[in-house]
């Protein structure tokens, strides 16, 4: 008897165990179907037609907010790879004009990286901005970094002589690159590929941060912080930030209005004009001592920088001038120290005759 008794009363324990999982079953069944139609919503329903759990999406220009703009581009692949740990690189814009001829003007430029005091692992650091594709495959053959800048409906091929309306594009195009680059985050020199590196320019521009653009001068007045100093936008140290994008926003701004005036030009007026001190910008006109051109001979070759091919119209009077700053270089290397006082750079002649034709 006890033991129909205790199969009895165990009866209703397992009906009541069967009728709890046919209950639970049920639940799983309504919250998987649930969950299925939920997620069917947010990946197949067109987000204008979702008003649930919508967020506004958040609007970045890249003049204002360069920090939170994100790029995975060529262009931002070649600036990694080419920048130092500071996101700091070299730049420099060929076309094919650069690259032809006996001693092509990027082979002269190159030159100079070879034969200047502490500027060989600078290459590492240095891109060069093909815009045509003759001087593309010119630096890939020479094993640089390299970039095609693409500039659709306008012919930058052959040499575009100062001043001319071609000479006058390619320079706006530049600076609207250049501007892009600094918008991506990366501070940079950037250089003429008619400026020879004869030393480590890095040993002469100031690494304070407070200074946003150290630029060179065709004149210097004797005065670092002087806007009376002539501007030169052949080589420049420029930070990104704001105010430097800013600055070149409002740069670019100007190119339509400013017919017969190339952009160093235009930069010189809005100089005068007070937008670096509207913008707070930390400015610092370089001496000529140590970052020369034709236009001024530095008077000291121990200490000289870079040497460039200003006040010169013609790429080959630039190259047979540039060839005897090498030459005169070399010398200088040669001297005794006693000797580098009383040294003198060769008349540049050829850039002298290059404004009789």
């Amino acid at each position: 008897m006890k033991n129909s008794t205790a199969m009895v009363q165990s009866s209703p324990t397992k009906e009541s165990l069967c009728q709890f999982m046919k209950n639970h079953a049920v639940d799983f069944t309504f919250l998987s179907l649930l969950f299925i139609g939920l997620l069917y919503i947010f990946i197949f329903v067109p987000s204008n037609n979702r008003p649930l759990f919508s967020f506004p999406k958040p609007q970045c220009h890249p003049s204002t907010m360069f920090n939170m703009t994100i790029y995975t581009d060529e262009l931002n692949k070649v600036l990694d790879e080419t920048s130092m740990p500071n996101k700091t690189l070299i730049i420099a814009i060929v076309n094919k004009a650069y690259v032809e001829g006996d001693k092509p003007m990027l082979d002269l430029f190159m030159d100079g990286f070879w034969l200047g005091e502490e500027t060989r692992a600078l290459k590492d650091h240095l891109l060069i901005v093909a815009v045509d594709q003759t001087a593309y495959q010119r630096c890939t053959f020479l094993q640089l970094h390299c970039y095609k800048l693409e500039t659709d409906g306008v012919d930058f091929v052959g040499e575009k002589i100062y001043m001319s309306d071609d000479f006058i594009k390619m320079m706006w195009r530049r600076t609207l690159f250049l501007g892009d680059v600094l918008k991506r985050g990366y501070n940079f020199i950037f250089t003429d590929t008619d400026v020879l590196w004869l030393r480590n320019p890095f040993s002469r521009l100031s690494p304070n941060e407070t200074l946003d653009l150290q630029i060179s001068t065709d004149l210097f007045n004797g005065n670092e912080s002087s806007e009376a100093n002539h501007i030169n936008t052949g080589f420049y140290m420029i930070r990104s930030n704001t105010k430097t994008i800013a600055l070149f926003d409002a740069w670019y701004a100007k190119k339509d209005n400013s017919t017969g005036m190339k952009e160093q030009d235009v930069l010189e007026t809005l100089m005068h004009d007070g937008a670096f001190r509207g913008l707070g910008l930390g400015v610092r006109f370089l001496d000529t001592r140590y970052f020369s051109g034709f236009c001024e001979n530095s008077k000291d070759v121990g200490a000289v920088v870079t040497v460039h091919a200003n006040c010169c119209r013609s790429i080959n009077a630039k190259v047979a001038d540039l060839t005897t700053v090498v030459h005169d270089w070399k010398r200088a290397r040669g001297s005794r120290a006693n000797e580098t006082t009383a040294f003198e750079w060769s008349k540049h002649e050829a850039c002298t005759d290059s404004w009789k034709n």
